[in-house]
Protein backbone atom coordinates (compact mmCIF):
# COMPACT_ATOMS: atom_id res chain seq x y z
CA UNK A 1 0.00 0.00 0.00
CA UNK A 2 1.59 3.27 -1.10
CA UNK A 3 1.10 6.44 0.93
CA UNK A 4 0.04 8.70 -1.95
CA UNK A 5 -1.75 11.34 0.15
CA UNK A 6 0.14 11.93 3.42
CA UNK A 7 -2.39 14.41 4.81
CA UNK A 8 -5.14 11.82 4.82
CA UNK A 9 -3.08 9.66 7.13
CA UNK A 10 -1.96 12.39 9.54
CA UNK A 11 -4.75 11.86 12.10
CA UNK A 12 -4.47 8.10 12.22
CA UNK A 13 -3.16 6.53 15.44
CA UNK A 14 -0.09 4.37 15.49
CA UNK A 15 -2.29 1.33 16.00
CA UNK A 16 -4.30 2.07 12.91
CA UNK A 17 -1.17 2.50 10.86
CA UNK A 18 0.27 -0.74 12.17
CA UNK A 19 -2.95 -2.55 11.38
CA UNK A 20 -3.05 -1.09 7.91
CA UNK A 21 0.59 -2.03 7.35
CA UNK A 22 0.00 -5.56 8.55
CA UNK A 23 -3.04 -5.88 6.30
CA UNK A 24 -1.10 -4.49 3.36
CA UNK A 25 1.79 -6.89 3.89
CA UNK A 26 -0.53 -9.86 4.22
CA UNK A 27 -2.50 -8.81 1.13
CA UNK A 28 0.69 -8.34 -0.84
CA UNK A 29 1.99 -11.73 0.30
CA UNK A 30 -1.25 -13.46 -0.71
CA UNK A 31 -1.32 -11.62 -4.05
CA UNK A 32 2.27 -12.68 -4.73
CA UNK A 33 1.48 -16.29 -3.81
CA UNK A 34 -1.59 -16.22 -6.07
CA UNK A 35 0.49 -14.79 -8.90
CA UNK A 36 3.13 -17.47 -8.39
CA UNK A 37 0.41 -20.14 -8.42
CA UNK A 38 -1.06 -18.71 -11.64
CA UNK A 39 2.37 -18.60 -13.29
CA UNK A 40 2.96 -22.17 -12.15
CA UNK A 41 -0.31 -23.38 -13.69
CA UNK A 42 0.46 -21.66 -17.01
CA UNK A 43 4.00 -23.05 -17.12
CA UNK A 44 2.65 -26.52 -16.33
CA UNK A 45 0.28 -26.26 -19.30
CA UNK A 46 3.11 -25.10 -21.56
CA UNK A 47 5.35 -27.91 -20.31
CA UNK A 48 2.68 -30.48 -21.18
CA UNK A 49 2.40 -29.02 -24.68
CA UNK A 50 6.17 -29.00 -25.10
CA UNK A 51 6.55 -32.61 -23.96
CA UNK A 52 3.72 -33.78 -26.20
CA UNK A 53 5.20 -31.96 -29.19
CA UNK A 54 8.67 -33.35 -28.45
CA UNK A 55 7.40 -36.94 -28.29
CA UNK A 56 5.61 -36.81 -31.65
CA UNK A 57 8.88 -36.02 -33.46
CA UNK A 58 7.60 -34.23 -36.56
CA UNK A 59 4.83 -32.08 -37.98
CA UNK A 60 3.52 -30.47 -41.13
CA UNK A 61 4.04 -26.76 -40.54
CA UNK A 62 3.43 -23.51 -42.38
CA UNK A 63 6.14 -21.10 -41.21
CA UNK A 64 6.16 -17.42 -42.13
CA UNK A 65 9.16 -15.21 -41.35
CA UNK A 66 8.96 -11.43 -41.59
CA UNK A 67 12.41 -9.85 -41.29
CA UNK A 68 10.91 -6.42 -40.78
CA UNK A 69 12.88 -4.96 -43.67
CA UNK A 70 9.91 -4.10 -45.87
CA UNK A 71 10.65 -6.92 -48.31
CA UNK A 72 7.63 -8.95 -47.23
CA UNK A 73 7.42 -12.29 -45.42
CA UNK A 74 9.02 -15.55 -46.53
CA UNK A 75 6.74 -18.59 -46.23
CA UNK A 76 7.96 -22.18 -45.87
CA UNK A 77 5.35 -24.92 -46.01
CA UNK A 78 6.10 -28.61 -45.43
CA UNK A 79 7.54 -31.18 -43.02
CA UNK A 80 9.68 -30.39 -40.00
CA UNK A 81 11.32 -33.24 -38.10
CA UNK A 82 13.15 -33.27 -34.76
CA UNK A 83 13.02 -36.89 -33.62
CA UNK A 84 16.55 -37.71 -34.82
CA UNK A 85 18.09 -34.28 -35.30
CA UNK A 86 16.55 -31.22 -36.88
CA UNK A 87 15.48 -31.55 -40.53
CA UNK A 88 12.88 -30.09 -42.86
CA UNK A 89 11.55 -30.51 -46.39
CA UNK A 90 9.53 -27.48 -47.44
CA UNK A 91 8.41 -25.31 -50.34
CA UNK A 92 9.18 -21.62 -50.07
CA UNK A 93 8.28 -18.59 -52.15
CA UNK A 94 11.04 -18.17 -54.75
CA UNK A 95 10.77 -14.40 -55.11
CA UNK A 96 10.55 -13.64 -51.41
CA UNK A 97 13.60 -15.83 -50.78
CA UNK A 98 15.58 -14.07 -53.55
CA UNK A 99 16.08 -17.32 -55.45
CA UNK A 100 14.73 -16.03 -58.77
CA UNK A 101 18.14 -16.01 -60.50
CA UNK A 102 18.54 -19.74 -59.92
CA UNK A 103 14.98 -21.02 -60.09
CA UNK A 104 12.17 -19.91 -62.39
CA UNK A 105 9.29 -21.71 -60.65
CA UNK A 106 7.21 -19.71 -58.13
CA UNK A 107 8.05 -22.20 -55.36
CA UNK A 108 11.49 -23.56 -54.46
CA UNK A 109 11.81 -26.85 -52.62
CA UNK A 110 14.28 -26.53 -49.76
CA UNK A 111 15.67 -29.34 -47.63
CA UNK A 112 17.72 -29.17 -44.46
CA UNK A 113 19.22 -32.44 -43.24
CA UNK A 114 22.48 -33.59 -41.66
CA UNK A 115 23.66 -30.02 -41.16
CA UNK A 116 23.29 -28.83 -44.76
CA UNK A 117 20.78 -26.88 -46.84
CA UNK A 118 19.69 -28.14 -50.28
CA UNK A 119 17.87 -25.88 -52.75
CA UNK A 120 16.06 -27.19 -55.83
CA UNK A 121 17.43 -25.04 -58.68
CA UNK A 122 17.47 -24.96 -62.48
CA UNK A 123 20.60 -26.62 -63.93
CA UNK A 124 23.14 -23.93 -64.80
CA UNK A 125 25.25 -23.79 -67.99
CA UNK A 126 28.56 -23.52 -66.10
CA UNK A 127 30.18 -23.49 -62.67
CA UNK A 128 29.50 -25.76 -59.68
CA UNK A 129 25.81 -26.05 -60.62
CA UNK A 130 26.40 -27.04 -64.22
CA UNK A 131 23.82 -29.70 -65.06
CA UNK A 132 22.84 -30.01 -61.36
CA UNK A 133 19.31 -29.96 -59.96
CA UNK A 134 20.27 -29.20 -56.36
CA UNK A 135 22.48 -26.61 -54.66
CA UNK A 136 24.07 -27.60 -51.34
CA UNK A 137 25.36 -25.18 -48.70
CA UNK A 138 26.65 -26.31 -45.31
CA UNK A 139 24.88 -24.62 -42.40
CA UNK A 140 28.17 -23.23 -41.06
CA UNK A 141 28.59 -21.14 -44.23
CA UNK A 142 25.25 -19.40 -43.59
CA UNK A 143 24.88 -19.39 -39.82
CA UNK A 144 28.51 -19.47 -38.69
CA UNK A 145 29.96 -22.20 -36.51
CA UNK A 146 27.90 -21.38 -33.41
CA UNK A 147 24.68 -21.16 -35.37
CA UNK A 148 25.40 -24.46 -37.10
CA UNK A 149 26.23 -26.13 -33.80
CA UNK A 150 22.91 -24.92 -32.42
CA UNK A 151 21.15 -26.95 -35.11
CA UNK A 152 23.36 -30.00 -34.66
CA UNK A 153 22.67 -33.10 -32.59
CA UNK A 154 19.55 -35.02 -31.68
CA UNK A 155 17.85 -32.41 -29.51
CA UNK A 156 15.90 -30.84 -32.34
CA UNK A 157 17.51 -27.44 -31.83
CA UNK A 158 16.19 -24.96 -34.38
CA UNK A 159 12.96 -26.88 -34.85
CA UNK A 160 9.44 -25.87 -33.79
CA UNK A 161 9.83 -28.01 -30.67
CA UNK A 162 12.97 -26.06 -29.76
CA UNK A 163 10.86 -22.91 -29.81
CA UNK A 164 8.42 -24.63 -27.49
CA UNK A 165 11.25 -25.61 -25.17
CA UNK A 166 12.35 -21.99 -25.12
CA UNK A 167 9.19 -21.22 -23.13
CA UNK A 168 10.86 -22.63 -20.03
CA UNK A 169 13.16 -19.60 -20.00
CA UNK A 170 10.22 -17.21 -19.79
CA UNK A 171 10.28 -14.92 -16.78
CA UNK A 172 6.76 -13.64 -17.45
CA UNK A 173 3.83 -15.70 -18.75
CA UNK A 174 0.17 -14.76 -19.19
CA UNK A 175 -3.04 -16.68 -19.84
CA UNK A 176 -4.94 -14.73 -22.52
CA UNK A 177 -7.97 -17.00 -22.51
CA UNK A 178 -9.76 -19.15 -25.05
CA UNK A 179 -9.71 -18.50 -28.80
CA UNK A 180 -10.61 -20.36 -31.99
CA UNK A 181 -7.66 -20.75 -34.37
CA UNK A 182 -7.84 -22.64 -37.68
CA UNK A 183 -11.20 -24.03 -36.60
CA UNK A 184 -9.81 -25.44 -33.34
CA UNK A 185 -10.65 -24.40 -29.82
CA UNK A 186 -7.43 -23.29 -28.15
CA UNK A 187 -6.00 -21.66 -25.07
CA UNK A 188 -3.85 -18.61 -25.80
CA UNK A 189 -0.67 -18.02 -23.78
CA UNK A 190 1.95 -15.28 -23.97
CA UNK A 191 5.50 -15.49 -22.66
CA UNK A 192 8.32 -12.95 -22.51
CA UNK A 193 11.94 -14.01 -22.21
CA UNK A 194 14.30 -11.17 -21.32
CA UNK A 195 18.06 -11.22 -21.89
CA UNK A 196 18.79 -12.40 -18.37
CA UNK A 197 16.53 -15.44 -18.86
CA UNK A 198 17.37 -16.30 -22.47
CA UNK A 199 19.53 -19.28 -21.54
CA UNK A 200 21.03 -20.77 -24.67
CA UNK A 201 19.11 -18.27 -26.79
CA UNK A 202 21.77 -15.70 -25.89
CA UNK A 203 24.40 -17.68 -27.75
CA UNK A 204 22.40 -17.48 -30.97
CA UNK A 205 20.43 -14.25 -30.75
CA UNK A 206 22.50 -12.07 -28.44
CA UNK A 207 25.34 -11.08 -30.77
CA UNK A 208 24.92 -8.78 -33.74
CA UNK A 209 28.02 -10.29 -35.34
CA UNK A 210 26.21 -13.52 -36.22
CA UNK A 211 23.38 -13.82 -38.78
CA UNK A 212 20.67 -14.23 -36.16
CA UNK A 213 21.92 -11.20 -34.27
CA UNK A 214 22.14 -9.18 -37.46
CA UNK A 215 18.53 -9.99 -38.34
CA UNK A 216 17.16 -9.33 -34.87
CA UNK A 217 19.42 -6.40 -34.02
CA UNK A 218 20.76 -8.32 -31.03
CA UNK A 219 17.30 -8.70 -29.49
CA UNK A 220 17.01 -7.87 -25.79
CA UNK A 221 13.95 -10.05 -25.40
CA UNK A 222 11.85 -12.67 -27.12
CA UNK A 223 8.06 -12.47 -27.03
CA UNK A 224 6.32 -15.77 -27.71
CA UNK A 225 2.63 -16.53 -28.07
CA UNK A 226 1.23 -20.04 -28.38
CA UNK A 227 -2.28 -21.36 -28.95
CA UNK A 228 -2.71 -24.86 -27.46
CA UNK A 229 -5.62 -27.17 -28.29
CA UNK A 230 -7.42 -29.66 -26.04
CA UNK A 231 -4.88 -32.36 -27.00
CA UNK A 232 -2.07 -30.33 -25.44
CA UNK A 233 -0.60 -29.54 -28.86
CA UNK A 234 0.27 -26.16 -30.36
CA UNK A 235 -1.97 -24.95 -33.16
CA UNK A 236 -0.05 -21.72 -33.70
CA UNK A 237 3.18 -20.29 -32.31
CA UNK A 238 4.60 -16.82 -32.86
CA UNK A 239 7.99 -15.40 -31.90
CA UNK A 240 9.10 -11.78 -31.97
CA UNK A 241 12.87 -11.31 -31.86
CA UNK A 242 13.74 -7.68 -32.35
CA UNK A 243 12.45 -6.74 -35.78
CA UNK A 244 11.87 -10.37 -36.83
CA UNK A 245 8.49 -12.11 -36.46
CA UNK A 246 8.12 -15.84 -37.01
CA UNK A 247 4.69 -17.52 -37.19
CA UNK A 248 4.21 -21.30 -37.23
CA UNK A 249 0.87 -22.95 -37.98
CA UNK A 250 0.79 -26.68 -37.23
CA UNK A 251 -1.30 -28.83 -39.56
CA UNK A 252 -0.44 -32.38 -38.49
CA UNK A 253 1.86 -34.08 -36.00
CA UNK A 254 3.78 -37.32 -36.47
CA UNK A 255 3.48 -39.84 -39.31
CA UNK A 256 5.33 -37.53 -41.70
CA UNK A 257 7.69 -38.66 -44.44
CA UNK A 258 11.38 -38.98 -43.55
CA UNK A 259 13.58 -36.10 -44.70
CA UNK A 260 16.37 -37.28 -47.01
CA UNK A 261 19.19 -35.51 -48.83
CA UNK A 262 19.00 -35.38 -52.65
CA UNK A 263 21.26 -37.76 -54.64
CA UNK A 264 24.89 -36.61 -54.55
CA UNK A 265 25.19 -36.95 -58.33
CA UNK A 266 22.48 -34.33 -58.78
CA UNK A 267 23.98 -31.90 -56.27
CA UNK A 268 26.45 -29.03 -56.65
CA UNK A 269 28.22 -27.93 -53.44
CA UNK A 270 28.57 -24.15 -53.03
CA UNK A 271 29.72 -24.18 -49.39
CA UNK A 272 33.26 -22.98 -50.14
CA UNK A 273 31.98 -20.33 -52.55
CA UNK A 274 29.63 -18.88 -49.94
CA UNK A 275 32.31 -18.93 -47.24
CA UNK A 276 34.76 -17.13 -49.56
CA UNK A 277 32.15 -14.47 -50.35
CA UNK A 278 31.51 -13.87 -46.65
CA UNK A 279 35.23 -13.48 -46.00
CA UNK A 280 35.51 -10.93 -48.78
CA UNK A 281 32.60 -9.01 -47.30
CA UNK A 282 34.52 -8.70 -44.07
Amino acid sequence: MKLKHTAVWAGFTAATLLAASACSAETTKKAAEAADDAQGLIKAALTRATDRTQNLGSADVRMTTDLGNGAGPVTMDGTYSWGHGFAFDVDMDTKAANMGQLHAAPKTRTIFVDGAYYYDVDPQPSGPLKGKEWMKIDASAILGEKGAQALDGSTGAGSPVASMRGLKYANNVDDLGKETVDGQRTHHYKAVIDRAHMGKFKEVYGNQDNPFGAMTGGADSITMEVWVNDKDLPVRLTEELGKVTVTMDFEKFGATAAVKAPPAAQTGDLTDVVKAQKQQQG
